[in-house]
């Protein structure tokens, strides 16, 4: 009896919250639709907007540590069990990165390190390590995103094999998910047989704050810096060459200052508020791309044969390129394979979770279509090969980009049709999906 009176307490007070926040975002939507004149009404904006965006944050928090005591009270019955492990097997299977689960524990957890460490490409490269797409670092998604569209087109046999296969999954995942749910993409799934509760998730990074600094501030600067010098140092450029490379520079230079405007500084803790900012830093890394690319391909024109062999040689010695091609192109054939986990899964949980009626079900079945095709475009942009030119694999990043924002698109339209048609306490269980499923 006590027991059940702290569940219903919990549970009516994390809907009170869930009321809470929604009246705060709505007045920060009202506060960013109003455009106050002089410098003194701006900043008072700004001030107001922050408050209530940490008041935000702050009944957010509270109302995950609700919903984690509410999970501890009512621990799943044993029958569950069976089920929830079938749940995790199949998002082990129906991804772009099943291909790369390596089934040897050492080869794994060495795979695993860059990743669950967050470690910055040069960071990975210079202990001995290939480079891996790292999701979030505090509430930013895509931290390294500066450096990992260059140095990607510069050398991208620095990076896994499976670097834009796990950025796939990643952006589909942590739109439902969060980032440390049994069902992402980097989680340790248990082997086959091994006991469910053995399951540890993958802990959200921790957010160092001069890591963040460099990361919003000065994405150009430091561990993220072009390697201008090692493209001088590998082509020798003439003077008419080192021109077109500066013009380069100056480009890249231009390109970071579009990420100092696509940081987060709080985190987004609904699925519609993770998938804008999510969308907010693709957009970022495509409007980036456009501005360099035509630089890029400038000075590459400009090299001779044996330069231009030279430059598309550039990379740190961390993995043999024949082996990564090899394993590019056996990733290209799993691309095709049905993704389960990024269509169905999520769309099963929810419903055994939020228990949608009426007007929600048919909202939640256009969320579910538009999910499908969601996936199905990232699968038509699905890595199939590891472009030989910098300016290739420039061209290749574009055409990914752009299929992921046109994944965002679609997905998020039914999404906010969807979360508008739950009450407080449904939104406040989607908000929190993997800690009140039961495992």
């Amino acid at each position: 009896m006590v027991q059940e009176r702290r569940r219903e307490m919990l549970s009516r007070q994390s809907a009170e919250r869930q009321t809470r926040i929604d009246r705060l975002q709505q007045r920060v939507q009202q506060l960013q639709s109003q455009k106050p004149e002089g410098v003194r009404a701006q900043r008072a904006q700004e001030r107001l907007l922050q408050t209530r965006n940490r008041q935000i944050q702050r009944e957010q928090l509270m109302q995950q540590r609700d919903q984690a005591r509410l999970q501890r009270l009512t621990p799943p019955p044993s029958a569950e069990r069976p089920a929830a492990a079938a749940a995790l097997e199949a998002a082990a299977r129906g991804r772009f990165a099943a291909h790369f689960r390596s089934s040897d524990a050492l080869q794994a957890q060495a795979a695993l390190a860059p990743r669950e460490q967050a470690w910055a490409p040069r960071h990975a490269w210079r202990r001995g390590k290939h480079a891996a797409f790292v999701a979030w670092l505090g509430p930013v998604f895509w931290p390294y995103a500066y450096s990992d569209i260059f140095n990607y087109t510069f050398w991208p046999y620095a990076y896994e094999p499976g670097y834009w296969a796990y950025a796939y999954d990643d952006f589909v995942d942590t739109v439902f998910w969060g980032a440390d749910s049994p069902y992402s993409a980097y989680a340790r799934y248990p082997d086959p047989g091994e006991a469910i509760t053995a399951y540890r998730g993958r802990q959200r990074p921790s957010a160092n704050l001069q890591a963040l600094r460099q990361v919003c501030e000065a994405p150009d600067k430091g561990v993220t810096a072009w390697p201008i010098a090692e493209i001088t140092r590998a082509v020798q450029p003439t003077s008419a060459q080192r021109a077109l490379l500066d013009e380069l520079k100056a480009a890249s230079a231009k390109a970071a200052d579009v990420f100092k405007q696509s940081c987060a500084d709080s985190y987004a803790l609904t699925p519609p508020g993770r998938l804008r900012a999510m969308t907010n830093r693709v957009r970022a890394m495509l409007e980036a791309v456009k501005i360099v690319r035509p630089a890029l391909e400038r000075f590459y024109e400009s090299l001779s044969d044996e330069q231009k062999a030279r430059f598309n040689a550039l990379g740190p010695n961390v993995g043999e390129r024949s082996q990564q091609q090899q394993q590019a192109s056996a990733a290209s054939e799993a691309c095709g394979d049905p993704k389960s986990s990024l269509t169905q899964l999520p769309i099963e949980r929810i419903e055994e979770v939020i228990h949608p009626a009426g007007k929600q079900k048919e909202a939640l079945d256009r969320l579910s279509n538009a999910t499908k095709k969601a996936v199905a475009g990232l699968q038509a942009a699905c890595p199939d090969d590891v472009p030989l030119t910098p300016v290739g694999r420039l061209e290749a990043m574009e055409k990914r980009l752009e299929a992921m924002l046109e994944a965002a698109d679609w997905v998020q339209a039914a999404l906010d049709e969807f979360y508008a048609t739950l009450s407080s306490e449904q939104k406040a269980r989607f908000n929190t999906l993997p800690q009140t499923a039961g495992q």
